[in-house]
């Protein structure tokens, strides 16, 4: 069955990749750009992120600092990943939102085919990264 493509973000970032790391790592940080949360960087860890649908339960997959933390998201198969590379002053961040479903599978929290979701969120990712968590990072 096809599944949907997954969502990647990247971009370069004028910030060293501590300062980077220090705000997708920790729940402060991440609240500052995403969304209210309790997460820890701990692999196992359970938390919430409180989304417009309500909190959406999380679990973390993987930590591998300062370069990776992936976490499964809500209750549909999603995990999200961020990547960081480090380019001496600058820091190549990458956001990847995997696994998606068929197209046209419906999502019963937002009650749309998954195909609608994914382009909505492609479209929000963009504005997250580059907007929100570059003001964090580079301000």
């Amino acid at each position: 069955m096809e599944t949907l493509q997954d969502i990647k973000q990247t971009i370069i970032f004028e910030a060293p990749i501590q300062k980077v790391w220090g705000k997708v790592s920790t729940s402060e940080g991440i609240a500052l750009w995403f969304m209210p949360n309790d997460f820890e960087a701990k692999v196992g860890h359970e938390f919430h992120v409180q989304s417009p649908f309500g909190p959406s339960p999380c679990k973390v997959l993987e930590v591998d600092e300062p370069n990776k933390i992936s976490f499964s998201w809500d209750t549909d198969g999603w995990v999200v990943s961020f990547l960081l590379k480090d380019l001496g002053e600058k820091t190549e961040f990458t956001l990847i939102h995997s696994g998606w479903k068929s197209p046209d599978t419906v999502l019963p929290k937002a009650n749309e085919k998954s195909s609608v979701i994914r382009e909505r969120m492609d479209h929000g990712w963009v504005a997250i990264v580059n907007e929100r968590l570059r003001k964090v990072v580079e301000g």
